[in-house]
């Protein structure tokens, strides 16, 4: 493992946020500012892996605080977001963008509560983060050079890089942020990293102290986000999971949650697909993630669970009814036949229960539901609304016979646009055949025993 230089890592940094990064540092040359790459940047960067995000940190001196360094270097037109309660600022957006912070301390006034932040220093600022292969800093301006000129690692991060461990820099880490531990099941699959002993004991303390059941059920969502949307840098949810459960995590956010052996291999599924997309992916992936692990679970169960993480309204719903739609959709599909009859069955599935539902299916119906959100989903029809009123539809005969020539052009029996206004106008004689030989049709209004009577 090389040690990091400031050429390397110039060079590692993604392309579209360098011009960002030089507008910073260009700015703390001239002011004598000490600027540092911090954190999980650092990591990757000594690890071999692609820096994805770029997490900047400044010692500040007098009023020039990372909100005023990032107004002075961010260029014209590019927004700047401050985070206040944290002293942070986002520069850019997307794959350009910077995340500028100044040096802090935190502290926390109960277990689980967020932190109370205050000025601090370098070292303050490092000892401060979850685990010591994050504390890692690396001067980047011409002020940081002078006083630290190479790699920055008070707690011996680089030597727990080498043996591939997650340490907490002190015993009540995990009591003070018991996210910390959602985090650990992330980091450690991905990168192949396992808790300390000294950890693993850590984080049993504030399991037995319940320090897990203080934490709000937004931070627990956006943790939990993370576990799925980390499978994009090939995390598979269901290592993480596994972790949550071996640790006892799970049980101790709701009582009874555990992650069932039914759901995993869907889960690994959903991992697989959401690493590499066997279709456009569209909606809240982390509510399809939900969707596959609560589905083996009692509908009780997973209406608490859904709350406990902060999930609210409709999506409490959806997630309480998948597991018998799953079912009944998963079913259907085994018995349909063709793409038009696909089409009309997946045409009504929400965007995350159809990725759950391809994650559930076995492989030959998987294999008709990506094709179905890969390419017919998109498909035009060679007619619209407009076309079958002009051939003599009206009312909801549009929306039937639309329908019918959906399913047709799918299945291939027509191909332009003068077969489905053929078949359109067999569509309307048929139902003015039908409206003929129906009273209640043809007068519009209902034909009962009363107006047989006045006849």
């Amino acid at each position: 493992m090389k040690g990091p230089t400031f050429a390397s890592i110039r060079a590692a940094l993604p392309p579209p946020a360098r011009p960002l990064v030089e507008g910073v540092l260009k700015i703390a040359r001239m002011e004598r500012l000490a600027v540092f790459l911090v954190g999980g940047p650092v990591r990757d960067h000594l690890l071999g892996l692609p820096i994805r995000d770029v997490d900047l940190l400044l010692v500040p001196r007098q009023d020039r605080s990372a909100a005023w360094l990032a107004e002075r270097a961010a260029p014209d037109g590019v927004p700047v977001v401050s985070h206040g309660r944290f002293g942070t600022v986002g520069i850019g957006r997307g794959d350009a963008k910077v995340d500028l912070s100044t040096v802090r301390s935190e502290s926390y006034a109960h277990p689980g509560a967020l932190p109370t932040v205050g000025a601090g220093t370098l070292e303050t600022d490092l000892l401060r983060r979850d685990f010591t292969v994050n504390s890692l800093a690396f001067p980047l301006s011409p002020a940081a050079r002078r006083r630290h000129p190479g790699l920055v690692d008070p707690q011996g991060g680089l030597a727990d890089l080498h043996a591939k461990v997650l340490r907490v820099h002190h015993d009540a880490s995990f009591r003070d942020d018991p996210t910390r531990a959602l985090r650990a099941a992330r980091l450690g699959p991905r990168l192949g990293f396992a808790l300390t002993r000294g950890s693993r004991a850590a984080l049993r303390d504030a399991l037995r102290a319940g320090a897990f059941g203080r934490v709000s059920g937004d931070r627990l969502r956006r943790e939990l986000d993370k576990t799925f949307l980390d499978a994009r840098l090939h995390l598979n949810p269901a290592d993480a999971l596994a972790r949550l459960s071996s640790w006892h995590v799970l049980a101790a956010l709701e009582p009874g949650l555990e992650l069932p052996r039914a759901a995993r291999t869907p889960l690994r599924r959903l991992g697989r697909a959401l690493a590499e997309p066997p279709f456009p992916l569209r909606g809240r992936v982390s509510l399809a993630g939900l969707a596959v692990w609560l589905a083996p679970l009692p509908a009780g169960l997973r209406r608490r669970t859904a709350e406990r993480f902060g999930v609210r309204g409709e999506a409490v719903r959806r997630l309480v009814d998948y597991a018998t739609a799953q079912e009944r959709w998963l079913r259907r599909l085994a018995r349909v036949r063709g793409r038009g009859a696909t089409d009309a069955l997946l045409g009504s599935v929400p965007d995350e229960e159809l990725l759950a539902l391809y994650a559930a299916a076995a492989p030959s119906v998987a294999r008709r539901i990506a094709r179905w959100a890969g390419e017919d989903r998109r498909r035009r029809l060679p007619v619209d609304g407009s076309d079958l009123v002009a051939a003599g539809l009206s009312g909801p005969a549009v929306g039937r016979a639309l329908a019918r020539v959906r399913t047709a052009y799918l299945d291939g029996e027509l191909r332009t646009r003068e077969e489905a206004l053929a078949l359109a106008a067999e569509l309307a004689r048929r139902d003015r055949a039908r409206r003929k030989r129906s009273p209640r049709a043809s007068k519009g209004k209902p034909a009962g025993p009363g107006a047989a009577r006045k006849g």
